[in-house]
């Protein structure tokens, strides 16, 4: 619906990372590439839908954040002196960060889409969805609800064996 795109009407390339197993550095390679395109001077946002793992408010040091509503939606959380990254996270959302997340499917594709449809994202350059280890349901439902939109693609993150 045109409300659903509303809040990623600005986001000009989204970018998914995956892989097929965890441990792999998808987190980091997804930090490090939004701080990348972020020093080159891009607006650049992450959505960490890794829902049982949500590491990235962490490593950004922003974990004791907490997200705000407006009249579109949640607002992300903005890390660094200048406000230039923005952040999504349900590692915001926890009572505490370290709490574990334990929800069936329908819950966590709910929860996806949320995330997808109602985030305030503004203008940004790059869009980095750091997705959960493996293939499942959440890598179906955030390529589902991404549909409507351009996605740039996807770096898959391999390891040697």
């Amino acid at each position: 619906t045109p409300a659903e795109r509303a809040n990623l009407a600005g986001v000009r390339h989204i970018v998914l990372v995956l892989s097929g197993k965890g441990g792999v550095g998808k987190s980091t390679l997804s930090t490090e590439l939004a701080l990348a395109l972020r020093h080159a001077g891009k607006r650049v946002g992450i959505l960490d839908v890794d829902l049982c793992g949500p590491s990235i408010p962490r490593m950004l040091r922003v974990q004791d954040s907490a997200v705000h509503q407006c009249d579109s939606g949640w607002v992300p959380v903005f890390v660094g002196q200048d406000k230039a990254l923005a952040l999504m996270s349900i590692g915001f959302l926890l009572e505490r960060p370290d709490d574990a997340v334990v929800w069936r499917g329908p819950k966590k594709n709910a929860l996806i889409k949320q995330f997808v449809t109602d985030v305030a994202w503004g203008e940004l350059d790059f869009l980095i969805v750091d997705t959960p280890p493996g293939t499942s349901d959440e890598h179906i439902s955030t390529v589902e609800a991404l549909r409507p939109h351009q996605l740039l693609g996807a770096v898959l993150v391999t390891t040697p064996q």
